[in-house]
């Protein structure tokens, strides 16, 4: 009967023991996601660059080389090509990177989803995004804003090219 007795009581202190760890640690430790004096600019979109290449005809010479179920007549590339990205606060660059397409055939959306911490108050936000084969020159489309940026806010950087190019929210 004493033998029960321990094992009931060893097996009460390990939950026990386990409860007071659990307890502990569900509030204990704390932990700040973000400093209260920073906001958070978020970047995410998903965009689809024009196809580097036009469509083309095939000759009746190329039709005829082709297997009977790949006899189309118009022949157009997947590929499309590598969107540039940069993001600008205050002239400084918080984003400059080439986001090439996804897809096994270069074909699908580049996509870019970032998180940067920035300090709360009056910034100068500008984006640019290049979508065509072009490596250096000019801007596809660009957008400069002034924003008030509260500690702890989420300020979204978007990319619609049907809605004129960048949105900020």
């Amino acid at each position: 009967m004493s033998a029960r007795l321990l094992q009931w009581a060893g097996q009460a202190a390990a939950y026990a023991g386990f409860a007071a760890f659990v307890g502990y640690f569900s509030s204990a430790p704390a932990y700040t996601h973000l400093d209260p004096a920073m906001a958070l600019v978020k970047v995410s979109f998903s965009h689809g660059a024009p196809r580097q290449a036009a469509c083309r005809e095939r000759s009746a010479e190329e039709l005829a080389k082709l297997p009977p179920t790949m006899r189309r007549k118009m022949d157009c590339p997947r590929v499309r090509p590598t969107v540039s990205l940069e993001l600008l606060v205050d002239g400084i660059p918080l984003i400059a990177e080439s986001l090439p397409p996804s897809g096994l055939s270069k074909d699908g959306p580049s996509r870019i989803y970032r998180t940067i911490p920035v300090t709360a108050g009056t910034h100068t936000l500008t984006a640019r995004l290049r979508d065509t084969i072009r490596d250096d020159g000019e801007w596809d489309y660009e957008r400069t804003i002034t924003a008030e940026l509260a500690p702890a806010q989420n300020f979204v950087v978007d990319f619609r090219a049907d809605a004129g190019g960048f949105l900020f929210r």
